[in-house]
């Protein structure tokens, strides 16, 4: 016997059971759980498919959320043939084979098909663009699932022809339900093994799956299975035993897709919001992810100036030190200089007053492009220059004693223009003290017609 020999017993062993998660899938929809507010009994949805009719479809949630369940379930209420394909291992030569498929199925049969396409989002746009005319023509009823934002992943063109609906991640409770429902039945489920969870394990369970049904049922028969019947016959799943079996459970994150996106808002926003232990949080959550840890640094140098500015003017100079720390250390290490930062930059006085003025600023010279530059503030730097007035007039105000002088710098017509505005808060509030008394300086030598602050 070598390698590739079946033993002699292998033809009349029983077949490998498929997991749990496939045998619990439900049969219809009285054992969906979640989502209620797509399937209810008297949604849109509901109603359409008791007219025997389906519309075609993009189901957008997280994984476990219940997308290619509700597309059987779907092909099942409608009366359809259900034809799953995978975006993963399949071209436009299989888009062609199955869509043929298709119309003999509607032409001989008298039978609609749904194309069900697993992460549709993996499909480029030609291939995307190769469904059109069979959706339009009726030759398929497409329900496409993704993880990704399908504003984004998917053509608008097939977009516009399908109906969108957001599943979201099961909750706690609907987990538990799950759970329960697994452990008590005894024909797809674990209740012919005897296996019993505490509250305690329940919970733990629950919040280990994250709202992933699917993570929840195979977290359950690994551990269930992982610990030998007691005197009693019963397997009792412990929290210890679970959270054993779980080991490092991987983050969701898509460094190249919505999560990627959704997690940075999140945590720009804590720090906008002065939160250090969020902002903390969504940090440690992009680095066990995987995420750049210099591309948080760019965040955070821009958070800067864009949401502290000159309320604190360290916290740009602290944001660069990071990211050369970071660039310097490397990580793992990388995290301590990181969270350092954060938690400076969530607890410094915000303000954009900075950005906002920049805005102001960039409108103004919008509604004004070609404003001249003043003669008294052109240098002449040709004899040509200085006879045509280049630089005629201009005070320096390193010759007067306040360093202040009554001299306008505005292009003509602009004259007194606003953009940037301190707030009364952190440095900003020494900056606005500071205008407030230049500015004050300015109008007594205009009143004098001075010109400079010199003392009378």
């Amino acid at each position: 016997m070598d390698l590739f020999t079946r033993p002699p017993s292998a033809s009349a062993a029983a077949p490998v059971p498929p997991p749990l998660a496939d045998r619990m899938r439900p049969v219809d929809f009285s054992e969906f759980l979640g989502q209620e507010e797509i399937v209810g009994p008297e949604t849109p949805l509901r109603r359409a498919l008791a007219a025997k009719e389906a519309p075609s479809l993009i189901l957008w949630g997280p994984p476990g959320s219940g997308k290619t369940t509700l597309a059987r379930l779907i092909a099942r209420e409608a009366g359809h043939d259900f034809l799953p394909f995978s975006a993963v291992t399949s071209g436009i030569k299989e888009i062609k084979e199955v869509i043929e498929r298709a119309r003999v199925n509607r032409d001989l049969n008298r039978r609609r098909t749904i194309l069900f396409i697993d992460e549709i989002h993996r499909f480029n746009r030609a291939q995307q663009d190769a469904f059109l005319p069979h959706v339009e023509d009726g030759t398929i009823v497409l329900i496409g699932a993704t993880t990704e934002n399908p504003s984004f992943e998917v053509n608008a063109a097939l977009l516009s022809r399908c109906r969108v609906l957001v599943l979201r991640a099961l909750s706690e409770p609907e987990i538990r339900s799950l759970v329960r429902r697994a452990v008590a039945d005894a024909d797809r489920g674990l209740g012919r093994a005897r296996v019993t969870l505490d509250d305690e394990a329940e919970a733990t369970l629950a919040r280990l799956a994250a709202g992933d049904a699917r993570a929840a049922l195979n977290l359950l028969e690994l551990a269930a299975f992982s610990v030998s019947p007691g005197a009693d016959g019963t397997r009792a799943v412990s929290r210890a035993v679970l959270t054993q079996a779980a080991q490092s459970r991987t983050v969701l994150y898509d460094r190249a897709g919505e999560g990627h996106y959704n997690t940075i808002s999140a945590f720009i926003k804590s720090l906008r919001g002065s939160d250090p232990d969020a902002a903390l949080y969504w940090l440690a959550r992009m680095l066990e992810a995987g995420e750049d840890p210099l591309f948080i640094c760019r965040r955070m140098v821009i958070f800067s100036s864009e949401d502290i500015g000159n309320a604190d003017p360290q916290a740009l100079p602290v944001a660069i030190a990071v990211k050369e720390a970071v660039d310097f250390v490397g990580m793992p290490e990388g995290y301590l200089p990181l969270a350092q930062g954060v938690t400076y930059l969530a607890t410094a006085p915000k303000s954009n007053a900075s950005y906002t003025a920049y805005l102001a600023a960039r409108k103004t010279l919008r509604d004004h492009p070609n404003a001249p530059v003043p003669l008294h503030l052109r240098n002449p730097v040709t004899d040509l220059m200085g006879q045509v007035g280049y630089g005629d007039g201009y005070l320096y105000p390193h010759d007067h004693p306040y360093a202040v002088v009554d001299q306008a710098y505005f292009p003509p017509g602009l004259e007194g223009s606003r953009f940037y505005f301190p707030k009364e808060v952190g440095f900003e509030r020494e900056i606005r003290k500071r205008m407030e008394w230049r500015e004050a300086r300015r109008r007594e030598l205009k009143k004098r017609g001075t010109g400079s602050d010199a003392p009378a």
